[in-house]
């Protein structure tokens, strides 16, 4: 997937060019950010088509769990004891997250004997989802994350030390050194932005 930051946008935020060893570096350490942002939110902040999954409903309701989404497709009843997949109408997408299941039927003319015997309980959602440019926030945090590590006064991980004079400390702290890290205010951030994915309908899979 792409990176979530850019060269140009860690520049924006240092209010200067990358010195030669920061910029050896920052490729990598902005891949890394990105990797960790979308692991600790579930978001992929990326433009995906055509996405299938697989989920459980909560009632009558499948909450996709990309964002945002930009179009569903179709919506399929997973067949049991090996029985094909059905294709559904009727099915109404929100516009935002949602898809209900409440009035969804076969799509076809016949009925199979397990749908009138126990109905579906498990459905694949083709749909798409993303944008082609990262939110604002996003952008921020991973730059945040970048910067922390590229300005460390030392590149030992975690270890940060000052010499003032006669005198030297060093202390001991996330966000400095060699690997980025995510703090609380990052994850506050991404919370406030509503990109953590939270619970609601179940993933079986991804196809």
């Amino acid at each position: 997937m792409e990176p979530l930051a850019t060269v140009a946008s860690l520049e924006a935020r240092l209010g200067r060019s990358l010195t030669s060893d920061e910029a050896a570096r920052a490729v990598a350490l902005v891949d890394d950010a990105s990797a960790l942002v979308r692991a600790w939110t579930r978001q992929q902040f990326s433009v995906v088509t055509d996405d299938a999954i697989v989920l459980h409903p909560v009632g009558t309701v499948v909450r996709l769990p990309q964002r945002p989404v930009t179009a569903v497709a179709s919506v399929h009843a997973v067949g049991r004891d090996g029985e094909p997949d059905i294709a559904l109408s009727g099915w109404m997408w929100d516009g935002r997250d949602k898809v209900d299941l409440m009035c969804a039927t076969p799509a076809g003319d016949d009925t199979p004997t397990w749908w009138r015997a126990h109905g579906p309980d498990t459905y694949q959602v083709t749909y798409s989802h993303g944008t082609a440019t990262p939110p604002a926030d996003v952008v921020a945090v991973v730059c945040r994350m970048v910067t922390r590590t590229l300005t460390a006064p030392t590149a030992a991980g975690g270890v940060t030390s000052e010499t003032m004079g006669p005198y030297s400390y060093r202390t001991d702290g996330s966000g400095s050194g060699i690997g980025v890290t995510m703090t609380g205010d990052d994850r506050a951030l991404l919370t406030a932005g509503g990109h953590r994915r939270t619970a609601g309908t179940t993933q079986v899979r991804a196809l």
